[in-house]
């Protein structure tokens, strides 16, 4: 033999772990000489072996430093240099695509053929990215190569589909889950049901759950929770899963009662709330903070106020969890002042407000208008450095200024912020519709386009109102082609935005194109269909549409029957405002400021003011809306200085009248040529008040000041217009 030959004699070049590490017969012959005449370097030392990585990866497999069992793996089963007769064979076998290394691991992954767990390791890896796809890639290529997998390998996967909703990839790995004979394995059992009741899935989650032992509670848990994220509609099988627990003696932990209590909160199910708290003092479980926290959101959105205050006093120790929910639950109530005043009582006992209660305040600080707290918020944000870069308190933050007519410091919070999202420029496009700015709100789209964000469904919610107020017509058309684009048009929202914004654009034709071509309709699309009637004239066809929408399945609110209210009035239809009038009571909806102030009016176009009267009579809490429809009432039927007189008695009565009652009460002047009272009632509103006069408080003056011919005084007013407007 050659030394040449020898693989030892070799360069490293063509060195491999095998010929390395077995030993040749060449060394058994005593006859051995290396020839000078092929060996060119003569084996003086082992130091002129050099050996490097490429070597041990003959076969192009990396080297596991930090395992050595794969390397001892491939010095067991590299094959030797195939014969003849194998190559034959290779070529008589057909030509079928095999599976490949790079099908199994598309990201160039090395394959683990003999080491599962780094398999495990890359499984789980992709499964936190979110790539199930090449997750599902590599399982695929295990059940190839009956390499089995782990529960928790699967349940990181069943993890990953919760997250993102994929019902499709959930119930392939499930597949995986029975080839790899887990199916029974109670862990990944619980782990399928959650999986399927969080994408909505209830069937296939009960199915699952059919097999679990009835007496583990986490299964029974899973099923809990997946009632509650599929919303009231499925409370009451929330319920019956609840009492099935009780009944077989399964062991209910803090978990089973705070979802029961998530799923009575959501269906505003007050009588079963009390019941669940009831059986927390029962089992012993009322003192535990999760449970107390869950209480305080369940009476919140039942609506008892009190009954939250007395769970949160209870508290002893109160962490910001606690504080966070009564702050969001007075903000659900529509109580802002509570809600800051909650914020200041929190800060006192020297707990900071988080990310969650930041989010929760700013908007109510917005609604109130309590500008010099929203700018001590602010400060403290920029003092934590850390919120005042999170993008989503940037947006609130931009809101509330714009909220209380701020719009430079908006605008400021904006422009300093170094990274600008869809959200963001949608609440500047807010700010700037809500402040009357409306072509800056219009223009907006086009700039976020340029800085490289698309429009999302929110956005075009945003900006279709602003094409109304403008009458922009050719802009609403190239929005609406941008959502059809985009697939935004299914979106009831959307939908509506559309109808409103044709009708005010006095093109009815494709509000109700728009309207006829709806899938799916709510109360909100049947009542914009019936303000697109009654805004272009169409009174009788209003009323058409209010009969559909009472014959199909969606009943009308409150909004819808004050809108049938006017209508009625309008038309001068006393039975069928009577009728309208009748419904409201039995629904319950007298008691609603506007519904109430509709009812008022209404009679008092029909000339009945002593009905008016008494409807006005009937309201518990009299607030500025029913005061301004009793002095409309008694405007209609020529009743000028009694309606003069009740405006007077409405402000010593201690309430404040806002924009619509001087519009009233200034209208009511003009008619009845009361001049001396109208610049009176003026003076009041700007000076007491520091009620800005708009376009229409103006003319109704001036015209009745040149009515009754003080020229000089219609003059002085037209001056101030042109300066303040």
């Amino acid at each position: 033999m050659n030394a040449v030959d020898n693989p030892l004699l070799s360069t490293s070049a063509h060195l491999s772990p095998k010929t390395l590490l077995i030993p040749s017969n060449s060394f058994n012959n005593s006859n051995f000489k290396p020839s000078s005449t092929r060996l060119k370097t003569p084996l003086k030392s082992p130091k002129n072996l050099t050996f490097s990585e490429k070597d041990a990866q003959a076969l192009s497999l990396p080297l596991h430093s930090n395992n050595p069992h794969p390397i001892y793996s491939d010095i067991q089963t590299t094959p030797s240099k195939p014969t003849k007769t194998q190559f034959k064979t290779r070529l008589k076998s057909p030509k079928k695509k095999p599976f490949l290394e790079r099908d199994a691991f598309p990201m160039s992954l090395p394959l683990h053929t003999k080491n599962p767990h780094a398999i495990y390791s890359d499984i789980q890896r992709f499964a936190r990215q979110g790539m199930l796809n090449e997750a599902l890639t590599i399982l695929d290529y295990c059940d190839q190569q009956g390499i089995p997998v782990n529960s928790t390998t699967f349940s990181s996967l069943l993890r990953a589909c919760v997250v993102s909703k994929s019902l499709t990839h959930g119930k392939q790995i499930h597949v995986h889950i029975r080839v790899n004979g887990l199916e029974n394995n109670e862990f990944l059992r619980t782990k399928l049901v959650h999986m399927y009741t969080s994408c909505g899935s209830l069937e296939d989650a009960r199915g699952v759950f059919d097999g679990v032992s009835p007496k583990s509670v986490y299964p029974w848990n899973a099923l809990l929770r997946g009632n509650v994220i599929s919303g009231r509609r499925h409370y009451m099988q929330a319920l019956s899963t609840f009492s099935e627990m009780r009944e077989l003696g399964v062991e209910l932990n803090v978990y089973s009662f705070s979802c029961m209590i998530k799923s009575f909160a959501g269906a505003r199910a007050f009588r079963q709330g009390l019941k669940a708290h009831a059986l927390l003092i029962k089992n012993g479980l009322v003192d535990s903070a999760i449970l107390r926290t869950t209480l305080i959101d369940m009476y919140f959105k039942c609506g008892k106020i009190k009954l939250a205050r007395l769970v949160f006093e209870e508290i002893v120790e109160r962490d910001i969890v606690v504080w966070g929910a009564m702050i969001a639950g007075f903000g659900h109530n529509r109580l802002q002042r509570e809600a800051l005043e909650y914020l200041r009582w929190m800060r006192r006992e020297g707990i900071s407000p988080n990310s969650v209660i930041l989010t929760t305040i700013l908007p109510l600080i917005g609604e109130v208008g309590a500008w010099k707290l929203g700018k001590e918020v602010h400060a403290y944000m920029v003092k934590t450095k850390s919120y005042s870069k999170q993008q989503f308190i940037l947006s609130a933050l931009i809101d509330m200024y714009c909220k209380c007519g701020d719009m430079a410091s908006g605008r400021q919070v904006f422009y300093a912020s170094t990274v600008r999202t869809a959200v963001s420029w949608t609440a500047l496009m807010s700010g700037y519709a809500s402040n009357g700015r409306l072509d800056q709100a219009l223009r907006s789209i086009a700039w976020m386009q340029q800085e490289g964000f698309n429009p999302d469904v929110v956005t075009v919610a945003t900006v279709l109102p602003v094409c109304a107020g403008l009458r922009a017509l050719r802009q609403g058309k190239e929005i609406h082609c941008y959502a059809v684009k985009n697939g935004f048009l299914p979106n009831i929202s959307i939908a509506t935005s559309l109808m409103v914004m044709y009708s005010k654009c006095e093109n009815i034709g494709y509000s109700l194109k728009i309207f006829d071509g709806m899938d799916r309709r709510n109360v909100i699309s049947w009542t914009a269909m019936i303000d697109s009637y009654v805004e272009n004239g169409f009174l009788h066809e209003a009323l058409g549409v209010f009969r559909s929408m009472q014959l199909s399945k969606h009943r009308p609110d409150s909004v819808a029957m004050a809108r049938i209210l006017s209508i009625c009035g309008e038309l001068e239809n006393l039975k069928l405002g009577k009728e309208i009038h009748g419904q409201i009571l039995k629904k319950d909806f007298e008691s609603i400021p506007f519904v109430s102030a509709e009812i008022i009016k209404m009679y008092g176009k029909f000339g009945a003011i002593t009905k008016a009267k008494l409807a006005f009579k009937a309201i518990p809490a009299k607030g500025s809306v029913a005061w301004t429809a009793i002095i409309e009432a008694y405007g209609y039927n020529g009743l000028y200085q009694d309606a003069i007189n009740l405006f007077h008695q409405m402000r010593s009565d201690g309430l404040t009248p806002n924009h619509y009652t001087f519009k009233a009460i200034l209208s009511i002047c003009e008619r009845a040529e009361l001049a001396d009272d109208a610049c009176l009632i003026f003076n009041l509103m700007t000076r007491r008040y520091r009620i800005k006069a708009s376009d229409e408080h103006y003319s109704s003056i001036i015209e009745l000041l040149n009515h009754v011919g003080r020229t000089e005084d219609a003059q002085r007013f037209i001056q101030m217009r042109s300066v303040l407007l």
